[in-house]
């Protein structure tokens, strides 16, 4: 069971279901000698985010986004973990993995709000440029007209 703690859209956690996911262990690449070509250490975490009756909808919406590459069109996003040489740890850092994706997901950002420019701000500019291109005209050949 993988529980989401602090979501701030009036419930206190998101609770995941174990049958909720889905772990395929396969043969990890890479060096390790006769490990790496007997044992299928590497494990791939499959989570059904379309389809996942925990997550609520803007989460859900946030977390394919957000899941980038590792969504597949379905919805189902795919974790592959083989950091580690055991079974066991690798299944940990991948539920540890999608456990950061959902909390980040949870996480809203308030709009951006539009301003203006306060009219001081404007004059300063405007200021400024007049007395950059007045210096530049400074730097321009000398007229002869002796």
């Amino acid at each position: 069971m993988t529980i989401i703690k602090d979501y701030d859209r009036g419930a206190d956690e998101i609770v995941i279901d174990d049958r909720e996911l889905e772990f395929r262990f396969i043969r990890a690449s890479g060096p390790g000698g006769q490990n790496v070509n007997k044992v299928a250490t590497a494990v791939q975490l499959r989570f059904d985010a379309a389809r996942s009756p925990s997550l609520p909808d803007e989460v859900r919406a946030r977390l394919i986004k957000l899941a980038g590459r590792r969504a597949t069109s379905d919805g189902v996003l795919v974790i592959d973990a083989r950091r580690h040489r055991t079974q066991v740890r690798n299944r940990e850092d991948a539920q540890a993995r999608l456990t950061a994706l959902i909390q980040k997901a949870t996480e809203t950002h308030a709009p951006r709000k539009k301003t203006r420019p306060t009219v001081s701000s404007k004059r300063r500019r405007l200021e400024s440029k007049r007395r950059q291109g007045a210096a530049k005209r400074l730097r321009g050949k000398p007229n002869n007209e002796a």
